[in-house]
Formats: structure tokens, sequence, C-alpha cells
């Protein structure tokens, strides 16, 4: 695995719009004003303001703009101003030998997945699953953020106390392992493509938004039918924001006793890996470890180079 360098103030951080843009000129000034707050300069890619309906710009577009910034020698890291929907499109083109000898710091999470996936997969570079421009960047997000990408920690990622009563154990125990995952929306997608890493003892880390609880059900279905939960060493979900169970449901507790507490590994629910305003930073690919038994985990080693 490639380490890229890490972040300092005063280093430009390029924007891409690798999917969805931001409609509001209101939210783009907002996202533009944190990240210089943040202590960056800030490189707009071509087609980061562009809208071509959900997506910011063509396919050719965003791709030119995320393999410019990689080959950019001005900009030091690459940030994705959000999700949305349009990763998975532009996969095939990416000139992955040239993120390969370009290492950068690449941040974003929701539509990014397929990315992390991917350059996980065929460029060998740590990237980072955790906020994005738009974010909210208070306090817990942006200590996160500066503790990976910054000035890295070795510290437990924690659920804040406030928190603990939305958390729970699936199966106890600890386990060591790859963390690999995502959105989970998206993260099906990439079933039956060659753009999903082997995820054998790995730890997975899922999360999602806006899906009724019979879509996580047949999204972790897909999941177990294609083979992805055999081998795994451990089991992370972070937040299901908005996911609402409605009358005749199962719980979403249920459904994860159906399908993650039979593989007998470590798994626990309600971490800050989210669409909600906490939101840790994760490097995908990173050896961890993970504790369900007190709802924790911590990275094993750093994966920038300071």
């Amino acid at each position: 695995m490639i380490k890229p360098k890490a972040l300092k103030n005063g280093d430009t951080l390029g924007l891409v719009a690798p999917a969805s843009p931001i409609y509001e000129e209101s939210v783009f000034e907002e996202m533009m004003v944190n990240l210089k707050d943040l202590g960056f300069k800030l490189k707009l890619g071509k087609s980061v303001r562009k809208q071509r309906g959900y997506l910011a710009g063509t396919d050719r577009e965003r791709l030119e703009d995320l393999m410019e910034m990689f080959s950019d020698e001005e900009v030091d890291g690459i940030m994705c101003i959000r999700g949305g929907w349009g990763s998975n499109r532009i996969l095939s083109d990416i000139d992955y030998d040239l993120i390969r000898n370009n290492p950068k710091v690449f941040c974003g999470f929701s539509d990014i997945t397929s990315l992390h996936m991917a350059i996980q997969k065929y460029a060998g570079l740590y990237t980072f699953h955790g906020p994005v421009g738009k974010s909210v960047w208070n306090d817990l997000t942006t200590e996160a953020f500066r503790n990976t990408l910054m000035k890295p920690k070795l510290t437990d990622q924690l659920i804040p106390e406030q928190e603990l009563e939305h958390a729970f154990a699936i199966h106890p125990g600890k386990a060591t392992g790859r963390l690999l995952g995502g959105n989970l929306s998206v993260l099906t997608t990439l079933i039956g493509t060659e753009y999903l890493p082997d995820m054998k003892g790995a730890i997975l880390f899922l999360e999602d938004i806006g899906e009724s609880v019979y879509r996580i059900d047949r999204m972790l279905t897909h999941l177990k039918m294609a083979g992805l939960l055999d081998g795994l060493n451990g089991f992370i979900f972070g937040k299901c924001t908005e996911c609402s169970a409605g009358p005749n449901s199962l719980e979403l507790e249920e459904v994860f006793k159906d399908h993650i507490e039979p593989l007998g590994i470590p798994a626990f629910y309600g971490a800050m890996i989210s669409h909600e305003d906490n939101n840790l930073t994760i490097p995908v690919g990173v050896e961890a470890e993970m504790n369900a038994d007190n709802l924790s985990f911590r990275f094993k080693e750093h994966t920038v180079k300071v």
C-alpha cells in the first residue's frame, strides 16, 4: 500500500465533483469558507460548478478533473465536494497508473465509495473515507480529519457518550483486519464488477441513508448471496440515517441479527461513520483492531507520510 504525504496548513486542496454537483450557490460558498478556515488553499476543478442533471458535468469532464488533480504538482490533496451519483460511470476510464505514480490524499464518502474501492484495488493507494467539502465541519469531524491526515494519532475511535443509546453490539469479540467498505448502497452496485477488492480477512465497515429497513435487508442478503460476507474478520455499521422501519417491518437490529450475528465475527452498530454531522476519517485498507464489546476500533498504523 502506498502512503500519500500528510496535509499541513497552507497546502492546496483540489476540489472535484466526480459524482453530483452542489446545486445551491450559498452552500458552495459556505464550503469554500469552511475549507479555507481549516487552513487550506483551494483549487477548483474545471467542472466542479457544472450541472448536468444529477451529474457535475459530463463523464469526460468529471474524469479529466480527477486525473488533472492527481497530476497537478500544485495540488497537495484532493477532496470531493459531495457524493450523490456518478462515480461508477468513470471507473473504467481512470488512469490508475497515474494515481499510483502521483500519490495524494483523496477524501470523500457516500458515492465516492466506488472510487475508494477501485483505487484500493488497482492503484494500491490509501484513500480516505471521510468528509466531503460540504460536510458540517464540527469539532468531532474536524479533529478526526486532522488526527488522520495532518498530525496522525493512533487513538481509539469511540462512540461519544451522547450517541451510545443508539449503538449496540451485534456479536461480541475482538478482531483485526483491513478496513474496507463505505456506503452500502454503492458497494452493492459493484458486485459482479472488477472493482471490488478482495474482502477476505477484512473488517467490513458500512453506512447508509434514506433506505427503508427492508432495503437494508435486501442489500445485506445480496452481499451474503454474492459471498462478500464469507471470510470477514469483523463488521462495523456506522449509522443508517433516516432508515425507517415503518409498519409491518422488522427492526434494523433484527436484520443485523439475521444476517451478521450467524457469521460469528465481532460486529457492532453505531460508529461515527455516517451521513450525519459527526463523521470519522477512515483510511481505506488500513490494518485495524476492533472491539465489539466496547464498540470501538483503532488503526494499527499511520497511513500518511509526515
